[in-house]
């Protein structure tokens, strides 16, 4: 009895030897910490979740869980994707703009998710960020509705606030997106776990998830 105790253990020891490695992560998104009182916190589960998503479906070797970086961090330089989401008040200092602006410029990709009374705050202060810029609507024919997943009438409906429209804004410096700002969806809403919202349906939810992998896809390989 001992001696096939000793074989089984030999065995399972060898076959953890022989198995390779877990691949480190290649890199991590962050979730945006700013000023002003707004709730940047809010969505807890919303990343996590992206980020499981989009390494099943997109093949990425994401970290886990989201950093979270400050305005005026040199870290901010460091993460491909940053989200910034709240309800409320949001302010920039100057050097947090201009933090903001080196990253946008040096290939990073912001997105913004209104969930819901973000609009009136976060406009003026990325006029900060990018005085010569203006918020654009996205076509639907544009390339970030058509990466992996297909949404040809744009961004999907989460949820219902003031029956208007979801839409798509962009930032364009030099002919490349570097902001992208989910306004009337809710995405990052959508991402959470199932049941946060009682109204949120499977289907809601991985149609949030497959336009935050979109998001993703589209930073991460984009000119």
């Amino acid at each position: 009895m001992l001696k096939t105790l000793c074989l089984a253990v030999t065995f399972l020891l060898l076959l953890t030897a022989a198995a390779p490695p877990a691949a480190a992560p290649s890199f991590r998104i962050a979730k945006l910490h700013y000023g002003g009182g707004g709730d940047w916190y809010a969505n807890k589960t919303s990343l996590p979740n992206l980020i499981r998503f989009c390494n099943q479906t997109l093949s990425t070797n994401m970290a886990p869980d989201e950093a979270t970086v400050e305005l005026d961090s040199p870290e901010l330089l460091s993460y491909p994707f940053v989200h910034m989401t709240g309800h409320g008040n949001v302010l920039f200092s100057d050097a947090e703009a201009k933090n903001l602006r080196r990253y946008l410029m040096g290939g990073g990709f912001l997105h913004i998710d209104d969930n819901y009374g973000l609009d009136k705050f976060i406009r003026p202060e990325m006029k900060k960020v990018f005085p010569e810029l203006e918020f654009v609507e996205l076509p639907f024919s544009h390339p970030i509705y058509h990466q992996k997943f297909q949404f040809p009438r744009g961004l999907p409906k989460v949820h219902e606030h003031d029956g208007k429209r979801p839409q798509g804004f962009g930032l364009l410096y030099k002919g490349r997106l570097v902001c992208f700002y989910s306004f009337e969806c809710d995405l990052g809403n959508g991402w959470e776990d199932l049941g946060t919202y009682p109204e949120d349906t499977p289907a809601t939810h991985e149609a949030a998830l497959k336009m935050g992998a979109n998001l993703v896809s589209y930073a991460l390989t984009q000119d």
